[in-house]
């Protein structure tokens, strides 16, 4: 799954357009790289978003193409 998709099916970023240009702006980092959106999310993967002053870092647990709302946060585990 395109790493924009994901984080927008797992609610981190709340629309697609939104995530794709964070990852161009490069705020969106995957294992310790800047990524770009159409990057292939896989279970395992490290990401760092970078929200103003905040900084969000997620470890991948699952990819699904559609998850209601409630079970979206099951997708990843903080660090």
């Amino acid at each position: 799954m395109r790493l924009d998709k994901y984080l927008k099916v797992s609610r981190l970023i709340k629309r697609r357009t939104v995530a794709n240009e964070a990852c161009d702006h490069e705020r969106v980092s995957v294992n310790g790289r800047p990524a770009k959106a159409s990057y292939d999310v896989k279970v395992g993967d490290k990401i760092t978003i970078a929200f103003g002053q905040r900084t969000v870092c997620v470890e991948v647990l699952a990819v699904a193409e559609a998850v209601r709302k409630d079970d979206a946060s099951a997708m990843y585990r903080e660090i």
